[in-house]
């Protein structure tokens, strides 16, 4: 019998076929720049989360902070008088117009502070601010 050999192709040791180290190292540079692209994308997916929930909470405190000002004709002195049940000068009752004070979101750098709700009652006008992750949101 006659064996036929093919020109171009290695015998490896053994006769077993496999990768070689070098193809091995290449496949693990690609998996850890795709995974290095991929942690780095998360994080700011992740901070861009966290400013959203905090720009639609401060609108909402201002937004019943608003209905709070219709119903009574007077701003509300704290954050908390609009999670309560009240009656205007002509002895209707409303509310509440916040369901309950909304948390601020979880982590940052810096981590976000609490809502803070500011009411000027001889102007008329409030002021609803949060601030971390290096964002300070202010409404009006």
């Amino acid at each position: 019998m006659t064996t036929i050999k093919h020109p171009g192709r290695r015998r490896r040791l053994g006769g077993s076929e496999g990768f070689t180290l070098i193809e091995l190292l290449i496949v693990v540079a690609v998996i850890g720049i795709l995974a290095a692209i991929g942690i780095a994308y998360y994080t700011s997916m992740q901070q861009s989360a966290r400013v959203a929930k905090a720009q639609a909470d401060v609108r909402a405190i201002a937004s019943a902070a608003g209905n709070y000002m219709a119903h009574t004709g007077t701003v509300p002195s704290a954050i908390t008088d609009m999670t309560v049940t009240v009656s205007n000068p002509m002895g209707m009752t409303g509310g509440p117009f916040l369901a309950g004070v909304p948390t601020q979101p979880s982590g940052g750098n810096p981590t976000w502070s609490a809502y803070s709700y500011t009411g000027n009652a001889t102007a008329g006008t409030f002021q609803v601010s949060a601030s971390g992750d290096g964002v300070t949101i202010i409404v009006p």
